[in-house]
């Protein structure tokens, strides 16, 4: 087992790409912090994974001292804290038009304030851990979708703290921190979006090309997977690194004529 006795935070885990990542370190042998809002489906991922391996926190991550209360969780059931997972964001529309102050706040503060300051509260625990950090960005970090404005910007800004604290964490301290950007994934609050856009619930069986050139989107239990090397002692020394997780490059792509798609994310 690759994450063998660790104790993981991860954020926003009670569905999607945090109920998968909590699944799989649970499944290497981890013990982890299941964290989200939605009361039952955190007490089903729970039950699924078995009390002794899971522990749940239900609250908003802008709450002031939540980020602290998901620590001190960490440390009461188990005594220690390895590794954190900062995945769970708001993923909203909005454009220059739309995109007003308080609906830009609202996004920094889950997106990117939340993971700086849940990192702030873990650092001495993670200090004594030799621990590590990964973040779950997303690829529009790098620019984003014309109606995706907001959430872009607080993305891009996750990316920039990982590169900084990446550096400056593990000079100082030994601790990693690193990123995932994962593109189109699968998850149930994009079938629900899609749903809202009148799309019918099997819309992602088929998809163009264009942004599936494999004929599908990604699954969340492949991002999970992908973040078990970040997590274990096996990404060694490697730090403020930022890594996309996606079916074709965002620089350089070759953009085919076929534009008859789904609108991506």
């Amino acid at each position: 087992m690759r994450l063998k006795d660790k104790v993981i935070i991860v954020t926003g885990s009670t569905m999607g790409i945090g109920k998968a990542i909590a699944t799989r370190v649970v499944a290497e042998g981890a013990k982890v912090i299941i964290h989200g809002l939605e009361k039952d489906l955190g007490i089903q991922v729970v039950s699924e994974l078995g009390a002794e391996k899971a522990r749940l926190h239900l609250e908003d991550l802008s709450n002031e001292g939540a980020p602290q209360r998901l620590v001190d969780l960490s440390i009461k059931s188990w005594g220690r804290l390895d590794a954190i997972v900062n995945n769970a964001a708001i993923v909203a529309a909005s454009d220059i038009h739309s995109t007003d102050k308080a609906f830009l706040n609202r996004l920094l503060e889950v997106n990117t304030f939340a993971p700086l300051f849940l990192i702030q509260s873990a650092l001495p625990h993670l200090i004594e851990s030799h621990g590590t950090v990964l973040n779950i960005g997303s690829i529009n970090a790098w620019s984003g979708e014309h109606n995706l404005l907001a959430y872009s910007i607080t993305k891009g800004a996750l990316m920039t703290m990982t590169r900084n604290l990446g550096d400056s964490l593990f000079r100082e301290n030994g601790v990693r921190v690193n990123q995932i950007n994962p593109g189109w994934v699968l998850t149930e609050k994009e079938i629900e979006r899609k749903r809202e856009h009148g799309l019918a619930d099997s819309w992602y069986k088929n998809l163009s090309k264009l942004y599936a050139p494999s004929g599908r989107i990604i699954w969340p239990e492949e991002i999970a997977l992908a973040t078990i090397y970040w997590l274990s002692d096996e990404s060694g020394p490697i730090s403020g690194q930022v890594i996309d997780l996606e079916q074709f490059p965002m620089i350089g792509r070759n953009i085919p004529k076929d534009s008859s798609t789904v609108p991506h994310k």
